[in-house]
């Protein structure tokens, strides 16, 4: 049954999680309309992608369902709402106001691996009002399919020289952009190695400045659009408490964190900038016990590299339509006031 779906973003990051989506759902001959507001107002993703002004448009849609790649959805307009998550779980906060939060929003969460299926298996199970299927995350897709000219060419202006990519949150107790923006200069004037410079988007401005100032013959900077052929062109990666830590980690490639909250074993971790380059030869050659980390943790949150995983979001909302997931519960009264706040934050009290 061919049919229109929705979906919706609030932030530039939500792009590439959702254009895998899109692409996949136009291969199979559907309608597909985005929508999207605050921080990702204006944008737009490739292909016969069509946009949706403002809510009275995404209610009279009426899609099939909505994909979500933030923390809340429209609550109001027609369809299964169904959560795809902007990042993996990085433990920037305990664990009920973070990545396990549950809004009351949501039909279905579709997971990206056995750490985040877990724990929202057992949520689903006490709530009963969403299910929760394992698809792995559409934003990787292109990590593991097709060709990347953007990653060859950055891999091109390297010149066979190794490529080092930097990552930072926007979290000001956790950013490591003001830290090691001295260290990472130095680097890059040495020219041994060619960076890849990215900063979240809400980092301030006058950061962006600065890292945008380093590019030239041995870095170059990369919009948040393009973090995936990033990570594809970047043998080993410098970040924070960023979610990019986990999406690079994915790949099995070797990553320095700095002051990370929550440090593990797959990390080389520090927290003296003037340690980075220590760290980055250590990177560049990896004892076998940090590379059997890696592969641990890459299998416990995304075990899957097939980049079909927009394939299986599909299957499983297919699913979860039909009632082959099981019925679902109302959901709870507690989250009548986030509707509330949904539709005054959307600008719709239609019915």
């Amino acid at each position: 049954m061919m049919a229109d779906y929705l979906l919706f973003g609030t932030e530039r990051y939500a792009l590439p999680i959702l254009q895998p989506l899109a692409d996949a759902l136009q291969a199979a001959g559907h309608g597909v309309h985005a929508w999207f507001v605050a921080g990702a107002q204006g944008a737009t993703l490739r292909g016969p992608v069509r946009p949706v002004a403002d809510a009275r448009e995404a209610v009279a849609l009426r899609p099939r369902a909505v994909f979500s790649a933030a923390n809340g959805v429209p609550t109001f307009v027609q369809g299964a709402k169904v959560q795809l998550f902007h990042g993996f779980n990085v433990e920037k906060r305990d664990a009920p106001r973070g990545h396990f939060r549950v809004r009351g929003m949501f039909d279905l969460y579709c997971t990206q691996g056995p750490a985040t299926t877990a724990p929202f298996a057992a949520l689903a199970a006490r709530e009963g009002h969403f299910k929760v299927v394992e698809t792995g995350w559409p934003k990787l897709d292109p990590l593991f399919r097709g060709d990347d000219p953007l990653a060859d060419a950055w891999r091109g202006e390297a010149g066979g020289r190794p490529v080092v990519m930097f990552a930072s949150t926007f979290t000001e107790r956790l950013s490591a952009a003001p830290h090691l923006f001295d260290a990472i200069a130095a680097q890059v004037a040495g020219g041994e190695r060619f960076w890849l410079l990215t900063l979240h988007p809400k980092c301030p401005e006058a950061l962006f400045q600065r890292y945008r100032a380093l590019c030239g013959q041995n870095a170059a900077f990369v919009d948040t659009v393009d973090l995936v052929s990033a990570q594809r062109a970047a043998d080993v990666l410098v970040a924070d408490t960023t979610s990019v830590v986990s999406e690079f980690v994915v790949q099995r490639k070797p990553v320095v964190t700095f002051r990370n909250r929550a440090p593990k074993p797959h990390m080389l971790d520090f927290d003296d900038p003037s340690d980075l380059a220590g760290l980055l030869a250590q990177a560049f050659d990896p004892p076998a016990p940090l590379l059997a980390a890696l592969a641990a943790y890459a299998d416990d949150i995304h075990p899957r590299r097939d980049g079909l995983s927009s394939q299986r979001v599909m299957a499983a909302t297919d699913a979860l339509l039909a009632g082959r997931l099981g019925s679902l519960r109302r959901k709870p009264w507690g989250s009548a006031l986030r509707r509330l706040q949904n539709r005054h934050e959307l600008g719709y009290w239609g019915r």
